[in-house]
Parts: structure tokens; sequence; C-alpha cells
């Protein structure tokens, strides 16, 4: 069994390297042969600190990616005369992490000036926090450039909110090219991390006019989230989105939909549709299976509009565009 798991995830991921042949594993062996090395030591010694960061990394490797592909626009500082996706309301305050990306890049330019993107740092670094945190390791094919644009105001059209139900993620996902199936595996993120108690409090408190609290919520698991998160207060109040296990790659979070525990409105709808409800359930009996498929959607994911070759930039800086860096 161990060796058939073995070879369907290799099949898997080679597939997901086909997506884009500009990019491709090994990419920085003869020009930053340490580069990788660099970006795994500054990840666990982030999350040797503060294991939350490695959710964090995962999720701002999304969020960088389905806003105009993998570019890294999402690390760049906004301006006085613009807002970067950063400070976007569905990114400013939950997305954290950015300073092990800083690390990370300093390091790199100390060693390899001007080689190694901030695009390819963040897949790294996703990789190896999914890695730490119990799931799967997997190759990065490597070779994104950085983009030079960042505007908050993509993120609202482009990145899928905690309200949305299960029609609505499927389009979502597919209009970034992944099949029903990946959106559930790669739903499985939520296993690890936290999320703002204002991102589900309308499930606790106004859920429509009929009813203030969500009936599709465990009634036990929502009684305890009121005590976490008290009707308007703290809006920085967090919670821990897969309770059981907050820092483990795991098939925990399946579970927790299983009976009505799933945090957002967009976990507890995969139960909603017998395909995806199915899939939940074959998670939960069969966790490596969805672990090697993780760490293929992640690939994918990787491969979205990335820039290559001459397009975009190397920056020296992360948070800002070489030409703002250079005053001009």
């Amino acid at each position: 069994m161990k060796k058939l798991l073995v070879c369907v995830a290799l099949i898997l991921v080679s597939l997901s390297r086909c997506v884009n042949s500009q990019l491709r594993v090994g990419f920085y062996e003869n020009s930053c042969w340490s580069a990788e090395f660099i970006v795994k030591e500054e990840v666990r010694k982030a999350f040797f600190k503060d294991k939350g960061l490695a959710a964090g990394l995962v999720r701002m490797h999304f969020h960088d990616c389905f806003v105009r592909g993998c570019d890294g626009s999402v690390l760049i500082d906004s301006t006085p005369s613009n807002t970067a996706e950063k400070d976007s309301p569905v990114n400013n305050p939950s997305l954290r992490g950015f300073e092990v990306i800083d690390y990370a890049k300093a390091k790199l330019e100390a060693v390899c000036k001007g080689v190694v993107s901030c695009a390819d740092i963040l897949a790294f670094a996703a990789r190896d926090s999914v890695e730490m945190t119990g799931g799967f390791g997997y190759d990065v094919p490597a070779g994104r450039r950085d983009g030079r644009v960042s505007l908050a105001s993509e993120t609202l059209t482009n990145l899928p909110p905690p309200t949305f139900n299960v029609d609505q993620l499927t389009q979502n996902f597919d209009n970034k090219g992944f099949t029903q199936q990946e959106m559930v595996t790669l739903s499985g993120a939520h296993t690890i991390g936290r999320s703002h108690c204002t991102s589900f409090s309308n499930r606790l408190y106004s859920f429509n006019t009929t009813v203030s609290q969500d009936p599709s919520l465990d009634p036990g698991y929502a009684a305890a989230l009121k005590q976490q998160c008290p009707q308007g207060n703290d809006p920085n109040l967090v919670v821990p989105m897969d309770p059981p296990s907050p820092n483990t790659m795991d098939e925990s979070y399946y579970r927790g939909i299983l009976v009505n525990r799933g945090l957002f409105t967009s976990d507890q709808t995969l139960l909603t549709s017998s395909a995806t409800a199915s899939q939940v359930i074959q998670n939960v009996r069969a966790p490596s299976i969805w672990k090697n498929n993780f760490a293929a959607a992640m690939v994918k994911m990787g491969n979205i509009g990335v820039l290559t070759g001459d397009a975009g930039e190397i920056r020296e800086n992360c948070r800002v565009i070489i030409g703002q860096l250079r005053g001009h």
C-alpha cells in the first residue's frame, strides 16, 4: 500500500510539473545552489518561535497566486498613491509571516544578489511550512519572476470569501484552472492556522432574517465560539480553525466538517453536495491520499499565471518594486 501511495504521489506531482514547462525543479542549482536551504532555515526558525506562522505562509502563497498569479505581488507594500494587496480588508490583518520572507530575502541577497525572486521564496516557504506541520514534502518547480503591480481592489474579485457556498467555491477555483476535487483538497489547508472572529461571526449572531445562528453549525461548537468571540467585541480576536490540531496538517479538518464543526460557511458547505461530501469522507478514511493530493495541488497552484524569462523583475526588497526602491 505504501509503495502504491508513493507511486500515486510521484505521478501527480510529475503531472503538475508539466503545467508550466518554463518552471523547473532545481532552477537555482547553478545560480544559487543554497537558495532552498536558506529559505527552509528561515522558515524553521520562525516555526520554532511561532508554529502558527506556517499556516500564515501557506495562506500567503494562496493569496498571492489567486491574484495576478504567483508573482509575489502580495508582498508589496502600499504607497501614498496605491493601496497594495496586503492592505486589502481580505488580507489585513489576517495575513502574517511577511517578516519570514524578508529575512530569507536578505540572506539570499547577501550570497546571491539579484538572483532569487520573491515569488519563488514564497513558494519554497509554503512548501516548507506544509512539511513542518506534518504534510508531505514536494519538489517546487522554480523560475518565477516578480510582478510590478499590486492592487488591493483585485483581491475582492479573485479570493473566495468564507461566506461562499459550494457552487461559488467550485466556480472560483474553476476560474483558476482547478477541478472541484482539487478545491476540496486545497480547502484542507484550513486544518492549520487561525481565523479572526469577524470572518465567521455572522454564523453566530446574524445568520439571516429568520435565525441568528447558522443551523448547520453544531450547537456545542457554536456556544464555545461565542465565548471566545463575544458579539461586538475586539475585532482582533482569533480562534484556531481546527481546534483539535491547529498546528498539524491532518484529516481533523474534514472530521470536523462531518460533525458540523466547519468554522466557515465555505467549510461546512462541503457537506451540501454529494460529490464534495463523498470526498470529505474519503479524506477522513485515507489521509495519506489527501496529503498526496494536497502536495500535487500546491505544485499546480504555484504555476498559476507565473512570470518567467524576461517578464517582471527580481526585487531587491520583496516589499518594494525596483523602480520605487531606486526613486524613479
